[in-house]
């Protein structure tokens, strides 16, 4: 039987390059995807448009409470929650505006916030436990110059899964995170075409990992923050 099957998984940033290999991942273990789109319908490069476990809704403003707590609540009886969304942000500090800072947090810790709030909220509500997976950063364990608004918001998405990793563990909901460093995608590549892309990790070797910190299989991690860097 299939890790998955029957239960339900909300991924968002489905339609990103990570999302391709979360949702494929999810879809090959059994699991109905439950996917909210900033977008107001799927778009036609998405690979897994159309299949008949992908519940797509359009549009869901991640960042807006009322939205978000809407969207979960309008759900299955809610297994797992894996938060993609996010934005890459460099700039040298003093070229670092209040505003820039406060969108890096908006885009990627308070986003993260919510949906986790929410899907533990549905989660609590079958009274079977579950699990959450939200996408930190290398830059955030090792940080370097020249991004701060971006390692200062991922840093606190590491915070918060280790702080709701020991405040949800009598609820039987293991949290989690996985730390990229360059994912190998057609836009990472166009970007940086010299660059060894062979040591980059791909979409699909991350969704394997992140699959399995959502799983019913991962029984005992919670409050882990994984290395996802590849072979560099």
């Amino acid at each position: 039987m299939s890790t998955f099957t029957d239960l339900h998984v909300v991924v968002t940033g489905a339609t990103g390059a990570l999302g391709a290999g979360v949702v494929d991942a999810l879809l090959g273990a059994g699991a109905h995807v439950h996917v909210p789109l900033h977008e107001p319908e799927v778009p036609d490069r998405v690979r897994w448009r159309g299949h008949e476990r992908v519940h797509a809704t359009g549009r869901v403003t991640l960042d807006d409470e009322a939205e978000v707590t809407a969207y979960y609540a309008a759900l299955p009886p809610l297994w797992a929650s894996i938060h993609l969304v996010g934005g890459f942000a460099m700039a040298p500090l003093l070229a670092t505006s209040v505003a820039e800072v406060r969108a890096q947090h908006t885009l990627n810790t308070i986003t993260c916030f919510l949906c986790c709030r929410e899907a533990t909220r549905a989660i609590r509500a079958t009274g079977h436990g579950g699990r959450l997976v939200n996408v930190a950063a290398r830059a955030a364990l090792a940080p370097t110059g020249g991004m701060v608004a971006y390692t200062s918001a991922k840093a606190a998405v590491v915070s918060m899964t280790q702080s709701l990793a020991t405040e949800l563990l009598a609820d039987r909901i293991l949290v989690n995170a996985v730390a990229p460093s360059i994912i190998d995608s057609p836009a990472n590549r166009a970007t940086m075409p010299t660059a060894d892309h062979a040591s980059w990790p791909t979409a699909a070797e991350i969704g394997a990992t992140i699959a399995f910190l959502a799983s019913p299989g991962n029984a005992l991690t919670s409050g882990a923050v994984v290395p996802v860097y590849g072979r560099a």
